[in-house]
């Protein structure tokens, strides 16, 4: 045996593993070039559907405004869009032929008299509320809340009203009393058919506003665990206790309204704070930002039908 061949048989299993060390340094590398090619186009895919996603994710009121007018009107077929503003009369028979033969002597009348004389009542001042509105304030509810762009806000027609006030040298009244219902009613009464005409102008601040109104409608909350929507999206039409629940839609345009359950007139902030202490949660203080947002998204989504308050329920 010579010496060159001994020395191959002796250094056979090093050249074997060196030979299976690159083989492997190869497949290492292959597999990390594959890996990195797989990872390179999960990112393209991932960058190419991302404009995707972030327009899924925009909000869009209205396509929300479209989608919630076709709930309802599919959920009750029979009632014609403009019904809806008749609350709990739309649902039930027996009940719009009770309230039919009730608004030939409304109960409401008394508050619209009393409107009818404050808001043409001289402030201190010699102004009044016709000096601070469109139109002299005369049928102009369709277009309330509206977002102020100077200030950043929502501004209802409850706001505006003692914002009016205060401009001329007078206190501001209670959102929930009386006085602010009469004049509400009157307001209303004067827009009675006009459909409602709420704008979102372009402004984030103004989505945001919308927004923000769409997010506090749904969440569950109080000791019940009830959101707005459990009650006038889910069951409008059924009974809660003696109660017919009236549909969302539509559910501002009849505001202020007359319940016989509190033997008087109630706001639009009256409203809203009843809701919250029903479902034994904490209400928010009247006109709270959040309420406003609430008012801004529920009147939006009924844009197009008519103002027909100042309505009654029971």
């Amino acid at each position: 045996m010579t010496m060159r061949t001994r020395l191959a048989i002796r250094f056979a299993p090093l050249a074997l593993a060196l030979s299976a060390l690159r083989f492997a340094t190869l497949a290492s590398m292959t597999l990390a070039f594959v890996t990195l090619a797989f990872v390179t186009l999960a990112f393209v895919t991932l960058a190419l559907a991302a404009p995707s996603a972030r327009a899924a994710d925009t909000p869009d009121p209205v396509a929300d405004a479209k989608a919630f007018q076709k709930y309802f009107t599919q959920k009750f077929p029979k009632l014609k869009p403009e019904d809806f503003v008749n609350g709990p009369y739309s649902m039930n028979e027996d009940m719009r032929r009770q309230w039919e033969e009730k608004e030939q002597f409304p109960p409401y009348e008394f508050a619209l008299e009393a409107g009818k004389d404050m808001f043409s009542k001289p402030f201190k001042n010699g102004k009044s509320y016709v000096d601070c509105f469109a139109n002299a304030g005369i049928g102009i509810r369709q277009n309330y809340p509206y977002f102020d762009e100077k200030e950043g806000k929502v501004v209802t027609l409850e706001l505006a009203l003692n914002r009016c006030r205060e401009a001329n040298g007078e206190a501001p009244i209670s959102y929930v009393k009386d006085e602010m219902a009469s004049l509400t009613a009157y307001m209303a009464f004067t827009s009675r058919g006009k459909p409602m005409d709420i704008k979102i102008p372009n402004d984030p601040r103004a989505l945001e506003a919308y927004e923000n109104g769409k997010r506090y409608f749904y969440p569950r909350r109080g000791q019940l665990n009830f959101s707005c929507a459990t009650c006038h999206v889910q069951t409008p039409g059924e009974r809660i206790r003696a109660e017919i629940l009236a549909p969302a839609l539509g559910i501002l345009n009849a505001m202020p309204i007359y319940r016989s359950e509190w033997s008087g007139m109630g706001t639009t902030s009256r409203r809203f704070t009843t809701c919250n202490s029903q479902i034994r949660g904490v209400p928010l203080s009247p006109q709270d930002e959040d309420y406003r947002d609430l008012e801004y998204y529920l009147s939006y989504v009924s844009n197009g039908l008519p103002i027909s308050g100042p309505g009654a329920r029971p």
